[in-house]
């Protein structure tokens, strides 16, 4: 039911290793936190080649694909004004590599002053099961930025608003990520489109409100509560607001409703049995209690019945959408009025 349960990079203690051992060899960088990554990626090259980017100590080679005698010329290159060389590897599709075994047996020798770094993208995940990719983790310093805590994540939206000469209350900057995602590339917009919108000091939870752009997930978590507080008019007017986004794909916007609809299930559930909110935040992955008191609150307005007839509608839909041949937009909003019909028809 939740996202697979990935450990959070404590990227404090990342930076400080880089700081007391120093660069090593290879490493690679992956993960969803991209602003987490570039930044990292800049800090090892300023201290691999703290002279700046030249043509003796810098090499930057673009993927998908990576040739092994490019990859050798790059390693090769013995630094000039500098103590290292770095070779920067962008977007190697590490799981489709066709020179797979030349590339590692380059990757195995690399000089002791060069560093090189492979650089994903943040939809990029290394296949494990994948031989190279086995023998590249052997070899490298592997980092996956991951997102932050929600601790971590407050405190640095509250510096973004700072530095912005804004306060934030606590609760506008849980209800940002909520609404806005958690991942800091597109927090910053969102952070600079509140702070030159609000006109007090300090962020409100109506400062953000009014401003932040609402990801689908949050769009779709606003629209089964307004269904939860029998609010039928209101959860239209929001279904009727997710169909109106183009980019927004029925099947990925289904998919996110079947989440929600398991996740309701999973807090009425810990409703009726007494398991409180740290189950729902370890079942469903959320990384703090906010969205999980949310849930159960939503959850409330639920019964088991009616959240297991849910999760069907959405299954139904799925394979109607899969195989029928029908307009996608029409059965999903076919799918929503369905949940909201079960809802009224067991309050009737």
């Amino acid at each position: 039911m939740s996202k697979k349960n990935e450990e959070k990079l404590n990227y404090p203690s990342v930076l400080r290793e880089l700081k007391e051992k120093g660069p090593q060899r290879l490493y690679l960088l992956w993960g969803p936190e991209d602003y987490l990554r570039e930044h990292f990626l800049g800090q090892l090259k300023q201290t691999c080649i703290p002279e700046g980017e030249d043509s003796f100590s810098y090499r930057r080679i673009d993927g998908p694909e990576l040739d092994a005698r490019e990859l050798q010329s790059a390693v090769d290159a013995v630094p000039f004004l500098s103590e290292r060389s770095f070779v920067e590897l962008r977007g190697v599709d590490l799981n489709r590599l066709p020179d797979a075994d030349q590339v590692l047996r380059v990757l195995q020798d690399i000089p002791d002053y060069c560093t090189v770094a492979f650089v994903q993208t943040a939809s990029f995940e290394p296949d494990g099961r994948l031989k190279q990719v086995k023998k590249l983790r052997g070899l490298c310093r592997e980092i996956n930025f991951t997102g932050q805590t929600q601790g971590e994540l407050t405190k640095w939206i509250a510096k973004r608003f700072a530095a912005l000469g804004k306060g934030v209350d606590f609760e506008a900057a849980q209800r940002l990520i909520f609404i806005s995602g958690d991942l800091m590339n597109r927090l910053i917009p969102e952070i600079e489109k509140v702070a030159a919108a609000a006109k007090g000091d300090k962020i409100t939870v109506a400062d953000v409100e009014a401003v932040a752009h609402h990801i689908p997930e949050a769009v779709i978590f606003t629209m089964t509560d307004q269904i939860a507080q029998k609010k039928m008019n209101n959860a239209f007017a929001t279904l009727a607001e997710l169909l109106s986004d183009k980019n927004n794909e029925p099947i990925a916007n289904l998919g996110m409703l079947g989440l929600q609809m398991r996740r309701l299930y999973a807090a009425r559930l810990a409703i009726e049995q007494s398991l409180g909110v740290s189950y729902v935040m370890e079942v469903c992955g959320y990384k703090s209690d906010y969205p999980a008191n949310k849930l159960l609150q939503s959850a409330r307005g639920y019964s088991l019945a009616q959240l297991k007839r849910a999760v069907e509608i959405c299954a139904e839909t799925d394979y109607r959408i899969k195989s029928s041949g029908l307009d996608d937009r029409e059965l999903f909003k076919e799918a929503v009025m369905r949940i909201a019909a079960e809802e009224c028809d067991e309050t009737a």
